[in-house]
């Protein structure tokens, strides 16, 4: 008598980790916390504008050759976007996940809605599309020049940064998304500590001072671009 083979294999750690409820969050806090660092790098970048055209355009192109001769030229620069692919495609994955899960088990709508919850929290889900979105215009009219206004020049982001910003619709569109990115991260800072374990009952108020002075530099730095553009000071 033949014996029966088991063809059932336990799931690997990863995948456990992955399906359970704390893993995607913890995939989502980590994630955002790469994302958050860059924008804080990439905000710092920005602000180079105010100097001039020579030293904005110098910042753009040391960006590609960070590394040489060890790097080859936009190695770096390449490993920074993949690495950013790879977060901005976990912590959506993850989020669009956890908040079908959140409605599978809560399927009827509360009867009364939370009165604590914070604009911030209630505009989380729609904030991220509005980010998405942004990204992808944000790439096809400063990276590649598919919708850029002006002619896109090639080598020349001084100029691009302020083709862009001569128009109201590129205004309109960076400072709705920056208020967006100010919303998310507030909340979302503060929801990654929590899921970090970083909270407490003694930290949560310095926390949610951080997340709260994080954002509001965030925006203000990122939309002091356009507002420069605007008023002439960057020309």
């Amino acid at each position: 008598m033949a014996l029966a083979t088991r063809t059932d294999r336990r799931p690997s750690l990863a995948r456990t980790m992955w399906d359970s409820t704390v893993g995607k969050k913890t995939v989502m806090a980590v994630s955002g916390l790469i994302m958050l660092l860059y924008l804080v790098v990439h905000m710092i970048g920005n602000l180079k504008i105010f100097f001039g055209a020579g030293e904005f355009n110098h910042y753009a192109h040391w960006l590609r050759t960070v590394g040489e001769p060890f790097m080859h030229y936009e190695w770096t620069l390449w490993l920074v976007r993949i690495v950013l692919v790879v977060a901005v495609v976990a912590h959506a994955t993850s989020a669009y996940q956890l908040s079908r899960r959140d409605i599978r088990a809560r399927p009827s709508k509360y009867v009364h809605k939370k009165a604590r919850a914070s604009y911030a929290t209630r505009t989380m889900r729609w904030g991220g599309v509005i980010l998405g979105l942004f990204i992808v215009w944000h790439i096809l009219d400063l990276t590649t020049g598919t919708v850029h206004s002006g002619g896109f020049q090639e080598g020349h982001p001084y100029q691009n940064v302020v083709d862009t910003f001569s128009t109201w619709y590129g205004n309109v569109v960076y400072i709705v998304a920056m208020l967006a990115l100010g919303l998310h991260v507030r909340h979302g800072f503060w929801s990654a500590a929590q899921t970090l374990g970083a909270g407490s009952r003694t930290r949560d108020r310095a926390l949610k001072t951080v997340a709260g002075v994080l954002a509001l530099l965030l925006t203000a730095g990122f939309i002091a671009v356009p507002v420069g553009v605007m008023t002439g000071v960057v020309s």
